[in-house]
This record gives C-alpha cells, structure tokens and sequence, in this order.
C-alpha cells in the first residue's frame, strides 16, 4: 500500500519549519519524520532523491507560502510603501512569536545548497521571484516604470531578508521595521495622485 498524500504535505510543512529554525544541515531525516508524525518510508516514496528534495519540495512551499501573503497585503494597502510596511510589520511580529528562532525557510536553506544543487537553487530563484512580481506590479500600479518598478522590488525584498537576519542577531524586530521605513520614503505614495499630476 502506497503512501497517502497527507504524509507529503506533513513531510513538506514540518520541513519548512524545521529548516526556518535550525537550517537545513542541522536537520536529518529523522527529525522530520519524528516532527511530520509520517512513515520514514514515505520520505522515500515522496522524496526520492533523499533530503535535497525535501529541501527543494520545502523552498516551493514557503515561495508560495509568503507570495500568497503578500499578495492578500497588497490587495489591502493602498501604495507600494504601505505594502512594504505591512509585510515588514508582520515578519517582526512573527520574529517575536518565535523568541527570533526563527529565519526565513527559503534563505536557510539556500545560503547551504545554492547553487550547487539545481533543484533547490531553481526553486529558490522561483520564490524570490514570485514575491518580487508582487512588489513590481504594486509599484507599476503606482505608476512607477516597469524596469524601476522590478528594480525596487528586487531591493525591498534583499533588504528585508538583510534585516530578518539582523533581527535574530538582535532579538528585535526594530531592523526590520527601519529597513522598510525607509524604504517606502523612496516609494511613491499613492497611485491615484500620480495619475491625476499626469
């Protein structure tokens, strides 16, 4: 009897928990069996190319995972700036739940795998990306130029990853708070005034 579909997603989401905390070479296989509640033998059957699969599996879930939730944000802020401060506002409060254990997923695992394993690096490239568009397409809507827009976007989201770094080093959720700050002076504030001025 084959494995069921419920032991991958135990196994995928007690991965991307593990690895947000302890990063990948600190997590075996049997921490994620014991952590998932799945047979170790679903590992295999899922995942058969062993733990870098799992890892690759574990950075396109979280991409989805944090592209899903900026999206809900930007459908509720009302400029690219507010956007970037409600996303930075939630990563700290997330920060402090965990007692800042906690990291992002998909930069732990690749600052160990990226890139010489393709499929976690491709993965990973996907998750950066996803959550980009996000930020450019904000920033399009609030009449900045395409290229800009995606150039913006790319240095929100390096910097917020700067700062959830520098908040585990300083058990506060204060950089991550300043680096978006900042960052949405630089933003235009509303879309509906750029339009009208033009």
């Amino acid at each position: 009897m084959s494995a069921t579909p419920k032991h991958r997603d135990a196994i995928v989401d007690t991965s991307v928990a593990l690895f947000r905390r302890q990063g990948y070479s600190a997590t075996g296989l049997n921490d994620i069996v014991e952590h998932s509640g799945a047979p170790k033998g679903s590992l295999y059957h899922y995942f058969p190319r062993g733990k870098s699969s799992i890892a690759e599996a574990a950075v396109r879930e979280a991409g989805k995972r944090v592209a899903d939730t900026i999206r809900k944000l930007a459908a509720e802020a009302s400029s690219s700036g507010e956007l970037l401060v409600a996303h930075a506002k939630l990563l700290s409060r997330w920060m402090k739940q965990s007692n800042f254990r906690d990291g992002c997923p998909i930069t732990t695992v690749l600052l160990e795998l990226a890139p010489a394993d393709e499929g976690v690096t491709s993965a990973g490239r996907e998750a950066y990306a996803a959550r980009q568009q996000v930020f450019t397409e904000r920033l399009i809507a609030d009449g900045v130029v395409p290229e800009r827009a995606r150039r913006l976007a790319i240095l929100c989201s390096a910097a917020l990853q700067g700062a959830l770094i520098q908040a585990r080093v300083e058990r506060s959720g204060a950089p991550i708070l300043a680096a978006a700050e900042e960052l949405a002076l630089l933003l235009p504030k509303h879309a509906s005034k750029r339009r009208r001025a033009a």
